[in-house]
């Protein structure tokens, strides 16, 4: 009798198809369906030829080829075609067989297929992978959530073709992060993250190349100083290496004949959107959201370009020095960008009784991810330091790194507006932190104002108790 497979894959495009090829490089079998079947074909007379694949051409025959307990993963478009396959993997399912998702899916549809599949007898996992086509094939990121009855079962799997991190490359890149769509809810804040962080980099680069007016071969070797210092990161190496690659179609540099208007897949829209639903500040995301919005009306900034004048010019100053006053401005931007987002995941956590550990979350970000940078390690001693930590802005490594960078962001923000260059991620984090560090605002007069109009009542800062005023009748008569 032909032994059966330790896992089954749906979906075979570029992320499913390398994420078959690593788990199977890591010494399990594995069985492989796709909607067409072609793909399956394809897949079992080439890469995978002579390797330990079963392809499968029905759901029927996938299921029947896996061995007890069943998992089966999911590597299709988020939506309507996960609930479609869940429904058709229902009744071929045992008790205690596993459908995972490892798409990119809105933390809440986990956390009603979670809540449906387990009625079903079934356990669901809904995971974030991060890495892209590379991560998927060689070691991503995972952040599993879901039915924790499941995790045991695919433990070995999941952290054998995770990617590893430490002194001896033995740490993967993948643990337990929650109940029901708490992983997905992970996944979805380190892409806003990826937002921030790619938005902040092109403001970088923007100002290098405007501000300075430095050449493609001299930001090469700014990005590639910056590697080599605590901007260490995944995004800043491609930046580097992209600002290197000349067209092979015509002369010049390749990132120059590219169009200025960027895309977008929509979760650092749903970061941005369900931090509003929770009342938190996680204005970096929202900003790199609406950078590429506005990045995306081409058009409509060529017509504006030829009607609406602001200042242009050149930095005057020492280039040296404000270059580096751009790379700590960058670096107490990003501080911001991951403060924010660990208070949004904080806030998720009390929301939707979850219980993250923030520390390890940093460490499954280490390593196969795009935001995977040295950086992070410092945010897992924080939060090491100090589990109830309330920002990280407080942590005694980011208040004196952004006290340090303080003067050069601030003359960079000034530079930027002087000039006319938009900067909108770097001015947002300065906002942020001055604000947060505030201990009084204008949100009295704010309160005033909307107890003006519409009573809707205001506290005091010397007596308990909730007023309301005849503002009208206090008022002074205008002369």
């Amino acid at each position: 009798m032909t032994k059966k497979c330790d896992i089954g894959l749906i979906g075979l495009a570029v992320m499913g198809e390398n994420l078959a090829l690593n788990i199977e490089s890591r010494g399990f079998s594995i069985a492989v369906h796709n909607r067409t079947t072609s793909k399956v074909d394809d897949l079992i007379g080439g890469r995978a030829k002579g390797k330990n694949f079963v392809g499968c051409h029905s759901l029927e025959e996938l299921v029947t080829n896996l061995a007890a307990p069943r998992k089966v993963m999911l590597m299709v478009k988020a939506g309507a075609a996960n609930d479609e396959y869940i429904e058709k993997l229902i009744p071929l399912l045992s008790p205690g067989d596993v459908i995972i998702d490892g798409g990119n899916t809105l933390f809440s549809e986990t956390e009603r297929r979670t809540e449906y599949v387990e009625s079903k007898g079934l356990l669901y996992i809904g995971t974030g992978v991060s890495g892209g086509e590379e991560g998927a094939l060689l070691g991503p990121s995972m952040m599993p959530g879901g039915s924790e009855k499941a995790w045991p079962l695919v433990k070995s799997i999941f952290q054998a073709i995770a990617a590893k991190v430490g002194p001896k490359g033995d740490i993967p890149c993948c643990e337990w992060v929650g109940p029901r769509g708490a992983g997905h809810y992970v996944k979805m804040v380190h892409n806003g993250i990826e937002y921030g962080d790619m938005q902040l980099i092109c403001e970088a680069y923007w100002m290098l190349k405007n501000a300075l007016g430095l050449s493609n071969d001299e930001l090469y070797d700014v990005f590639q100083s910056w590697y080599e210092g605590e901007l260490n990161s995944y995004l800043i190496e491609i930046t580097r290496d992209i600002l290197s690659v000349k067209d092979p179609d015509a002369d010049g540099f390749l990132v120059d004949k590219i169009l200025d208007t960027a895309g977008a897949k929509g979760t650092g829209k749903w970061m941005s959107q369900l931090a509003l639903d929770l009342g938190v500040p996680s204005t970096l995301v929202t900003e790199a959201v609406y950078a590429r919005c506005l990045s995306a009306m081409k058009d409509s900034r060529v017509r504006a370009s030829k009607v609406l004048k602001g200042p242009t010019g050149k930095y005057a100053g020492d280039r040296k020095e404000f270059i580096e006053q751009i790379r700590q401005a960058l670096y107490a931007s990003k501080i911001c960008s991951y403060a924010q987002g660990y208070v949004q995941m904080q806030a998720a956590a009390v929301e939707h009784k979850w219980p993250l550990k923030f520390g390890p979350i940093a460490l499954l970000w280490r390593g196969g991810c795009i935001i995977r940078a040295v950086f992070l390690e410092r945010i897992k001693e924080a939060f090491d330091a100090d589990p109830n930590l309330e920002n990280l802005l407080l942590a005694p490594y980011f208040t004196q790194a952004v006290e340090k960078a303080q003067p050069a962001w601030r003359n960079v923000v000034k530079t930027a507006v002087e000039l006319g260059i938009p900067t909108p991620a770097f001015a947002s984090a300065l906002a942020y932190f001055d604000g947060y560090r505030a201990a009084n605002s204008p949100a009295n007069l704010l309160q005033a104002q909307r107890d003006y109009f519409g009573a809707h009542t205001y506290n005091r800062t010397d007596k308990p108790g909730v007023f309301h005023s005849d503002w009208i009748r206090l008022r002074k008569e205008p002369k």
